[in-house]
């Protein structure tokens, strides 16, 4: 299984972004997947989930802000609207066929998820 994201930037406060993670190589019938961020000096951190039927769960950091959805099961976005300078981050989409459910932000750990991408930087300047 690869995961790739794209649409890491620089921006400035206020701007948006959009991240996208591509699955491939998977057979499994359902695919869960979550977007983590890892900002210097922190722990990594789940920011937002989305489950097969579309509900989805944000950090409050970001609720509000970050709006997660799906294409298909091969493709999740991330839209980042009013982006703070405390966003900026190393971004993971992270995906496993069984995680824990239900899949919410304040119960997820990355230990869930057996399968991550390379990360795509996102960089917000005041």
């Amino acid at each position: 299984v690869q995961l790739v994201e794209s649409g890491g930037d620089s921006v400035q406060a206020g701007g948006s972004l959009k991240l996208s993670c591509t699955a491939s190589g998977y057979t499994y019938s359902e695919f869960y997947v979550g977007w983590f961020r890892q900002r210097p000096g922190h722990v990594r951190e789940g920011v937002a989930t989305i489950e097969n039927d579309g509900t989805t769960s944000y950090a409050d950091s970001v609720k509000g802000r970050f709006t997660i959805s799906q294409d298909n099961a091969k493709n999740t976005h991330l839209q980042m609207n009013s982006l703070k300078p405390e966003d900026t981050a190393m971004y993971y989409c992270a995906a496993d066929p069984d995680p824990p459910r239900p899949l919410t932000v304040s119960t997820i750990h990355e230990t869930d998820f057996d399968y991550w991408g390379q990360g795509t930087q996102v960089t917000v300047s005041a």
